[in-house]
């Protein structure tokens, strides 16, 4: 068997680091586009891939597969072309691929260092694909290191402290750009994840002349019921851009929701405007941006970087770096012991095999109305004979002699090609 390795993991992907917001917008999957590609994937025999996809990166980790595989699949089922891909994606194997997984899942390759989010978005793209058995054993297995790699980093360093997300960003942002946000005019269009958490950061800061627009108005008012918010419906959306000082889009909508023919009032009634566009795809349409009394602000304009918090953080990531060389550590032994895993299973068929039948042999001849316990007796004489084999096994697992030795001396016949 050729047994699973470190080098069997591969990732490309698109991302804030090297990708503007208008080319990782082509990239970008919705939920319907990332089952498709799990189908077209597992058609091609591939059957152990995930993919995390958010406003400031589209990625996909897999096992088994090669980066130019996983490269056309994403060209194919986005609207991203295979030049814009080599100019600005990337592409990692082995153990750099793990590597950076545990960075994405932590928050240190997040824009937002140490973002509260990105583990939730990993986590749900993996409980997407194992709910389609798109995710092998050792996949599995890895993603519970990177899991545990995370809540370590919160337990045992203060990298979670004061940890800011995109839309505390975007909040931070507003705030630095007119000081006050008491007096000023807001109107936030969008209530899900990121609005919600927006709306009430805003709140926080002291933002009291809010209004919130929303497609499905209910949500919107179950928002604004909390903190005592306007609501405004989806066709007013002219007019509230005209009233407002700050306009926040944060949707999921695949298209522009605010566009030119939006802003005909505010064309006929300038005043200086800031609007920040917190989605990918963009839901302001870049031509917006051209007019003169308003500066449009998209995900690549927000950095905490000069924040007090960030530079806690910061401190933290050599720890954090630390704690993620450990967990990889504890991987990769993992890994190497199972090698072993498929003779460790025959020996013990073997000697199961072995008591059934000398048990069955012995059944009509003994007269006793206590054959459990002879049954759980022997089964624990067993036990205990193999664990000492089994141990051995694992103690040499890159040992091919010790396991070779161990099949000679019990006659072990191959598990079905499978070591």
């Amino acid at each position: 068997m050729v047994h699973p390795t470190i080098q069997d993991f591969t990732t490309i992907g698109i991302n804030h680091w090297d990708a503007p917001v208008e080319i990782r917008e082509k990239f970008s999957l919705n939920s319907d586009k990332v089952s498709l590609l799990l189908e077209g994937a597992a058609r091609e025999g591939i059957n152990s891939l995930f993919i995390v996809s958010t406003c400031n990166r589209t990625e996909l980790f897999a096992q088994g597969v090669t980066t130019q595989e996983l490269i056309r699949l994403l060209t194919t089922y986005s609207r991203g072309t295979l030049d814009e891909f080599h100019n600005y994606g990337f592409e990692l194997e082995g153990e750099r691929a793990i590597q950076h997984l545990f960075k994405v899942a932590t928050g240190l390759d997040s824009q937002i260092l140490g973002d509260l989010q990105v583990v939730k978005q990993v986590k749900e793209a993996y409980e997407f694909s194992s709910s389609r058995d798109m995710i092998s054993g050792e996949l599995h297995r890895l993603i519970q290191h990177v899991f545990r790699a995370h809540k370590r980093s919160r337990n045992e360093t203060s990298l979670g402290h004061g940890a800011a997300t995109v839309a505390y960003a975007a909040v931070k942002f507003a705030v630095r750009t007119f000081d006050n946000l008491t007096n000023k005019n807001i109107l936030l269009v969008g209530t899900g994840k990121i609005g919600k958490v927006t709306c009430k950061n805003l709140v926080n800061l002291g933002a009291s002349k809010l209004t919130l627009i929303n497609r499905t108005r209910g949500r919107a008012e179950f928002v604004a019921d909390k903190f005592n918010l306007e609501v405004a419906d989806m066709d007013q959306l002219p007019d509230q851009i005209a009233d407002a000082d700050l306009i926040i889009v944060a949707t999921g909508s695949s298209e522009p929701v605010i566009r030119p023919e939006h802003m005909l009032p505010s064309i006929q009634n300038p005043k200086f405007k800031v609007m920040l566009d917190l989605s990918v795809p963009r839901n302001i349409d870049p031509k917006v941006a051209a007019l003169d009394f308003v500066d449009v602000a998209n995900m690549d304009m927000l950095s905490d970087v000069t924040d007090e918090a960030y530079q806690k953080r910061e401190k933290e990531v050599p720890q954090v770096k630390k704690i993620i060389e450990d967990e990889i550590g504890n991987y990769m032994l993992w890994l190497e012991e199972q090698r072993v895993v498929p003779t460790i299973k025959a020996l013990t068929q073997k000697f199961e095999s072995i008591r059934e039948d000398e048990l069955s042999f012995f059944k009509n001849k003994i007269e006793t109305n206590d054959f459990d316990k002879i049954d759980n007796l022997t089964r624990r004489i067993v036990n205990k004979l193999a664990a000492y084999s089994i141990e051995h096994l694992r103690d040499h697992h890159n040992s091919d002699e010790v396991t070779e030795m161990v099949k000679k001396m019990f006659k072990l016949e191959s598990q079905n090609g499978h070591d």
